[in-house]
């Protein structure tokens, strides 16, 4: 036996993660298809190209008011 041997370990949040799993064996496959829903998504490349070419520099003081209305000329 080694001398770094432990004992072995499981954290409760495991446990609860592997009961989880034992009780509702298809939650894998449900959060697979709702992380499809809303992340697996195939990116149109030339639609983010117009997207970059549409963007709209800021200004460095994002709450400035050059150019508002109401703001004064100095």
């Amino acid at each position: 036996m080694s001398i770094f041997a432990r004992p072995h370990y499981t954290s409760e949040v495991t446990l609860f993660i592997e009961e989880l799993k034992a009780k509702k064996p298809t939650l894998e496959a449900e959060q697979r298809a709702g992380r499809a829903i809303w992340w697996d998504k195939k990116l149109d490349r030339s639609e983010q190209a117009d997207y970059q070419d549409a963007r709209v520099p800021q200004q460095p003081y994002v709450y400035g008011t050059s150019g508002h209305p109401n703001s004064e000329q100095v």
